[in-house]
């Protein structure tokens, strides 16, 4: 654990059902020339647009994971509007190109200026546009991390723009929005969340901060999660908003590890989705990295597996794979289901391992432990 850190958030958080009713004033209070990024459907998105209809309203739809040219086209059907204010309503996608925008409309360079691993990197030489995150899913937790994740279709991997001045200036956390969100997406994008509280809570950056939020978050996630499987339920709906917020807040300032380090470079090459990828490696990730913990870190992954086999019913020692049986049994596919064929997974372990998220990783898993994860999951 990290004797000293710091600690970053959004500038102001609010949470709570109903709380999307501030909306509107809070967003006019940033100014009156309104980009509003909403998901594929705008009627997902009419009772803002309706709210904000004395503003400067301009839409971008982003239906999908955002890719280079996904945001490049964004850039240019936004030039010339000069919004005083970005607001992403959706899901992560959606708040991720909402804070890239943000981000990159008033810089004066390229959008690879910025971009890691394949772009220069570079910071930020201009602060980005105020942003408001509202999420209608509850998974990434992007209204609380300084990052956005870009897809590059021709690189065959996903990267992020990144500055810590890209957390978004208001959080507006409404599990009302999350309501009778479909099966599917609830099942991928919670497994996604209980990811987000487990790996930083075991991450080799986890500090006393993120673990008062992430380990009480552990058994409220898998309880939610297994409550929305068996129907819709406004408690759990609640419980899923709290553990996702609790998620992006904590891995913004406690890292990940081999579970996001994987899905970055799969989400690259398979059209799967975010969630649905990590919610297939957790079970895996946390075999292979008990198998080579030890001291600390093995106490803090049995702690974990301790947590999940008793909301699983199995002791922990079982718990990793009977969450992987338990995921499956409530519809999420595998890895070849999901597009990623076996010939792939030597070359996606090695890619994986040059991730930041893998540097957060408790134990040092080799190329060949991540080619057995890439089985166990498929």
């Amino acid at each position: 654990m990290t004797g000293s850190f710091g600690v970053a958030l959004p500038g102001r958080i609010l949470f709570g059902r109903g709380e999307a009713a501030q909306a509107p004033a809070l967003i006019r209070a940033f100014g009156r020339r309104v980009l509003l990024v909403h998901g594929r459907d705008p009627a997902r998105a009419a009772w803002l647009s309706a709210a904000l209809q004395d503003c400067a309203l301009h839409g971008i739809s982003c239906g999908s994971e955002p890719t280079l040219p996904m945001l490049e086209a964004a850039l240019r059907d936004v030039a010339g509007f000069a919004p005083d204010v970005v607001v992403g309503l959706g899901g992560g996608a959606v708040i991720d190109m909402a804070k890239a925008l943000a981000a990159l409309i008033p810089a004066p360079g390229g959008v690879m200026d910025h971009l890691e691993v394949v772009g220069r990197a570079l910071p930020l030489s201009v602060p980005p546009l105020p942003c408001v995150a509202l999420p209608s899913t509850s998974g990434t937790g992007a209204e609380a991390t300084k990052n956005a994740v870009i897809g590059l279709p021709e690189h065959g991997r996903k990267v992020s723009l990144r500055d810590d001045r890209m957390l978004p200036r208001l959080a507006l956390v409404d599990p009302a929005l999350t309501d009778h969100c479909p099966r599917h997406v609830t099942l991928a994008s919670g497994l996604d969340a209980l990811a987000q509280v487990i790996e930083p809570y075991v991450s080799n950056r986890a500090t006393p901060f993120t673990d008062a939020l992430t380990l009480p978050a552990i058994p409220r996630g898998l309880a939610a999660l297994q409550s929305l499987m068996r129907g819709e339920n406004k408690d759990a709906r609640d419980e899923m908003a709290w553990v996702s917020l609790t998620g992006g807040i904590a891995l913004a300032n406690g890292g990940l590890g081999a579970v996001h380090g994987l899905a970055g470079v799969i989400g690259g090459v398979t059209p799967a989705a975010h969630g649905a990828i990590c919610g297939v490696l957790l079970g895996p990730v946390l075999a292979a990295n008990r198998a080579r913990a030890s001291g600390e870190t093995a106490a803090r992954l049995a702690t974990v597996c301790e947590i999940l086999g008793k909301g699983l019913g199995v002791s922990g020692d079982e718990a990793p794979r009977a969450l992987a049986i338990w995921a499956h049994e409530a519809g999420l596919a595998g890895l070849r289901d999901q597009g990623l064929a076996p010939a792939r997974f030597a070359d996606v372990a090695r890619a994986s391992m040059q991730s930041s998220s893998f540097r957060g990783n408790p134990v040092a898993l080799t190329a060949a432990d991540l080619e057995g994860v890439l089985t166990e999951a498929g």
